[in-house]
């Protein structure tokens, strides 16, 4: 695996430590106020966007642009801004536009630093929470609340028995195919919300998290995070999470290997 040298990891978490909190102000003095929901998919669906998506990425892009001119830049809402750098960085402006929509809490903004394709660090930013969650190398991974950060680990002692599962199938698993995995219907015990279960996750609050048809923005922030706090994530095939689509994440191997043989008859 490609690796960053420790004043690499020194240089971009603080600069993300410090959107983070710009992120939050932005919020509270620019965009906490009624906003406007289209819908992309125009009655093929539902897959909503909201002006304050579009002024989130705009705003992350000017900070990224200000600091490192010469990155690539993807993002959910406005694309690729494409360079010659071994560094991207990979934006999903609102995750959770859904529960944002509805006042839900849980919304956040995700921001990973790629180099040369592998998410190295990563920002999980949720403004009304009040607390963000970020890795500063590859195995330290803190969430900041109330002025203090704290190091995150995950429940590396859970097993099958008293695992705590929060599982979501956004709309992309059929009734047929979730007939096929019982074992995990029956423990689907705790509420999904986006990337704040996977947060959960390293923070040792859930066990497992499973999850549909994550985009590369949707679970690279992520990775970094779940990675330093000592988790084990990958799609449902058991390869690299990198590819988004289906994902789980486990907190430890004997855990992710019992997941994925039940996950398999829909995994194909």
């Amino acid at each position: 695996m490609l690796k960053l040298k420790s004043s690499d990891y020194k240089i971009y978490s603080k600069f993300l430590n410090s959107l983070a909190v710009k992120l939050t102000k932005f919020y509270f003095k620019k965009l906490n106020k009624p906003f406007k929901v289209l819908n992309k998919l125009k009655g093929r669906g539902y897959d909503p966007v909201t002006n304050a998506d579009k002024a989130f990425e705009k705003f992350i892009r000017k900070e990224i642009n200000k600091k490192f001119p010469k990155h690539e830049i993807i993002g959910e809402e406005f694309g690729y801004k494409k360079t010659a750098s071994d560094f991207s960085w990979v934006i999903d402006p609102i995750d959770g536009t859904r529960s944002f929509v509805i006042g839900n809490p849980s919304w956040s903004n995700l921001i990973s630093l790629n180099f040369k394709g592998n998410p190295v660090i990563g920002l999980a930013n949720f403004p009304i929470l009040k607390k963000y969650y970020l890795n500063t190398s590859e195995r330290a991974a803190y969430v900041f609340e109330n002025g203090k950060q704290n190091r995150i680990k995950v429940n590396s002692k859970a097993n099958f028995s008293n695992m705590k599962l929060s599982a979501a199938f956004h709309g992309s698993l059929s009734l047929k195919k979730q007939n096929k995995i019982p074992q995990i219907l029956k423990r689907m015990q705790f509420p999904c919300s986006d990337a704040l279960s996977y947060s959960h996750f390293a923070e040792g609050k859930l066990d497992v998290v499973i999850q549909c048809g994550n985009k590369i923005w949707d679970i690279h922030p992520l990775i970094p995070i779940i990675n330093a706090s000592g988790g084990f994530i990958s799609n449902w095939k058991n390869e690299d999470p990198v590819k988004a689509g289906n994902i789980i994440c486990s907190a430890n191997k004997i855990l992710h290997t019992k997941i994925l043989k039940i996950l398999k008859p829909v995994s194909k």
